[in-house]
C-alpha cells in the first residue's frame, strides 16, 4: 500500500496552531526528515511520514514562515508522525509483529 497515496482526504495531523488550513482536499505525507534516515536525494521510509495540510507541510519544511521556533514546529511534526502511524494501526494498514524475547544473558 501506498502511504503517501493513502493521505489523500485524511485529516492535518501535523495542527501547527494558527496555520492548519483543516482541509482534506490538501493533504499529503509529510517526511520527518532524521540525521541517519535520510539525506541528499533521499526521503526517509514513508513510515515516518504524518499527514498533513498544505499549510501545516509549507510551515514544517520551511517553505513559509511561521511565529513558531524550529524546535517547536519538529515537535509538532514528530507528533503528526505519531499520530498518523497510531490510525494506520487502527485502521490495520499496519502492523506489529511481537518481538522476539531479549535473553537476560
Amino acid at each position: 500500500m501506498n502511504l503517501r497515496k493513502l493521505a489523500r482526504g485524511m485529516d492535518c495531523t501535523i495542527r501547527v496552531p494558527e496555520v492548519c488550513n483543516s482541509n482534506p482536499e490538501t493533504t499529503v505525507g509529510c517526511h520527518y526528515r532524521l540525521a541517519g534516515m535520510c539525506g541528499v536525494s533521499m526521503k526517509p521510509d514513508d513510515l515516518f511520514l504524518a499527514w498533513g495540510c498544505d499549510a501545516c507541510h509549507a510551515a514544517v519544511d520551511g517553505r513559509t514562515k511561521t511565529k513558531y521556533a524550529h524546535s517547536l514546529l519538529r515537535l509538532w511534526h514528530a507528533e503528526g508522525v505519531l499520530r498518523t502511524q497510531a490510525e494506520l494501526l487502527k485502521r490495520g494498514v499496519i502492523s506489529v509483529r511481537k518481538a522476539p524475547t531479549l535473553g537476560a544473558g
